[in-house]
């Protein structure tokens, strides 16, 4: 088994006060985040509008913070590229909507930002796994995506040690994010099934110190992720 890397925690956007977003932005950095995500919804793909690319160009602006888009839409294929010009690091979409996911995140790698590749929870990783080679981070969600602050399902915690076996496995450099539900009772579960990157939207923002709660869900999902390595 390949030695625990180091365990990241990503605030998701979707859970914060836009109307005060520079000091929502220098809450998280307080809180040692180097990465944001930008969760986008088309109403199709899932039930819910959400962002697009002025909020990139917004967070790039106001802050040093890396900007993860996580694409819920059904047209990852003609949106991306939009995403990749408003200045995204990453952008992830879904194994369910691309119509060839290998190529679009070779396209992406080619124009210079990680590939991220998403599955919902009723794709079983058998399908997920095949494509790990082509890309940069595998999301396994752990909620039905469309809405923040759902629960935690546990019952994606064998798919995640899945993931995290094949990737160990094949000595892959390819991390593994888990999405949904992520809080101060979850992390450890999370991490645990081998999951290094942590989207907590309602989990850091609705909590009263969301930079202190970003520091002790890094350092529980620390300890449990390098437990089980270890």
């Amino acid at each position: 088994m390949t030695a625990a890397r180091t365990v990241e925690i990503v605030p998701s956007l979707l859970s914060a006060d836009l109307s005060r977003l520079p000091a929502e932005l220098r809450r998280v950095q307080e809180g040692g985040a180097e990465w944001v995500t930008v969760d986008v919804m088309d109403g199709h793909f899932v039930p819910n509008l959400s962002f697009g690319p002025d909020l990139v160009r917004a967070v790039k602006r106001l802050a040093p913070l890396r900007v993860d888009v996580h694409l819920m839409v059904t047209n990852p294929e003609a949106a991306a590229p939009w995403f990749v010009k408003a200045g995204a690091d990453r952008v992830i979409f879904h194994l369910e909507a691309s119509s060839d996911p290998g190529a679009l995140a070779r396209a992406l790698r080619a124009q210079g930002v990680e590939a991220g590749i998403a599955v919902k929870p009723a794709t079983p990783a058998d399908g997920l796994l095949p494509l790990l080679s082509e890309a940069d981070l595998a999301l396994v969600m752990t909620v039905e995506p469309g809405f923040g602050g759902a629960a935690f399902l546990p019952a994606m915690l064998p798919k995640i040690a899945a993931v995290r076996r094949d990737l160990d496995e094949r000595g892959l450099p390819c991390r593994l994010q888990v999405d949904g539900g992520v809080n101060l009772e979850t992390v450890e579960a999370a991490a645990g099934a081998g999951a290094e990157v942590l989207v907590a939207g309602a989990g850091v923002f609705a909590s009263a110190d969301p930079a202190g709660t970003i520091r002790t869900l890094r350092a529980k999902a620390q300890a449990a992720y390098s437990g089980r390595a270890g």
